[in-house]
């Protein structure tokens, strides 16, 4: 059941995920970044996608502190020398940069995951088919190429397993034998599909003809509302980042992190706009397990056509 945040206008979930990874880009700031992660994660948990949280986060601690060790041994930039490690300063600089690193990593992780979970094939199709068809057809197969292959590649290796195709046993020269010979499998039936499909799409006449779209996506005042608190609050935290606030210069040497009011009101847009996904999110669950629910018409899914327990999907 979609509701809240999730059943908005795909444009809205759009603009907010657009903005956020360009936030984390750009915005080498912990206190940025950190109100970022914390707004992904409420948005997430709210959604009850935690279990897909658990699942990919020991990937994403490995690949975070990998990141923050190994920028410190390789980069020796900085003015405060902390140890000699090898014979090779390990600086302060280099340290909070490899940790900034980190956090931005984990922010892009956490934000594939909400990202995968909001902007659905049929969202992404509407915002995209009707500019350009072919690219964003081509784009969604080779998103799904990569779990479908993970998907495939469990099939054949429990099947092969029966034939004694095992890549966990034996030596090492039969380990890559075993190896190679599940890697065939898969290629081969990828391409077989492949080509099932394009003849399919061929018979059926596809690219002959300009195609007609219909569309289940009707933006309504609430949908123009927070599409405009989003981009005003975006652009206000824009604006003030292209004028060198809310930033963090670390390299060549470290500079204190001043924060002024200039920063104090990029802080607070930048807030809205993080925020604004998991308090709709919030307000929806608030209102359906609330017994006082009957007093707001978006909670009563009977009588009205509202978002509240995704009346859109019915």
């Amino acid at each position: 059941m979609n509701s809240g945040f999730q059943s908005m206008y795909p444009a809205v979930a759009l603009l907010y995920y657009a903005g956020l990874l360009l936030f984390a880009l750009l915005g080498l700031h912990p206190l940025f970044l950190v109100t970022e992660i914390a707004g992904l994660l409420a948005l997430l948990l709210l959604q009850g996608q935690g279990k897909a949280l658990l699942r990919g986060l020991p990937f994403m601690l490995l690949m975070g502190v990998s990141v923050a060790v190994l920028n410190p041994l390789f980069s020796h930039r900085g003015a405060h020398i902390l140890f000699y490690w090898l014979d090779q300063p390990i600086t302060l600089e280099a340290v909070l940069y490899g940790l900034i690193m980190m956090t931005v990593l984990l922010t892009i992780f956490i934000w594939f995951i909400s990202y995968n979970y909001t902007v659905t094939t049929d969202k992404f199709m509407y915002l995209f088919a009707a500019a350009a068809p072919r690219t964003a057809l081509l784009t969604l197969m080779a998103l799904r190429f990569v779990p479908l292959f993970q998907r495939r590649l469990r099939q054949i290796t429990l099947i092969q397993r029966l034939r004694g195709v095992d890549v966990r046993t034996g030596s090492l020269r039969k380990r890559m034998q075993d190896g190679m010979t599940l890697l065939k499998v898969l290629l081969t039936w990828s391409l077989e599909e492949a080509l099932q499909t394009g003849d399919s799409m061929t018979a059926r006449g596809y690219g002959v003809a300009k195609r007609s779209t219909y569309s289940i996506y009707k933006p309504d005042r609430q949908d123009k509302l927070i599409l405009l608190v989003l981009t005003l609050s975006g652009m206000i935290a824009l604006f003030f980042w292209l004028q060198g606030y809310g930033t963090l210069e670390i390299y060549p040497r470290m500079k204190s992190m001043d924060f002024g009011w200039q920063d104090a009101v990029m802080y607070g847009s930048f807030c809205l706009f993080v925020l604004l996904p998991a308090g709709l999110e919030g307000k929806e669950k608030w209102l359906w397990r609330s017994s006082k629910r009957n007093k707001y018409p978006s909670a009563i899914l009977k009588k009205t056509g509202t978002r509240s327990m995704s009346s859109r999907s019915q």
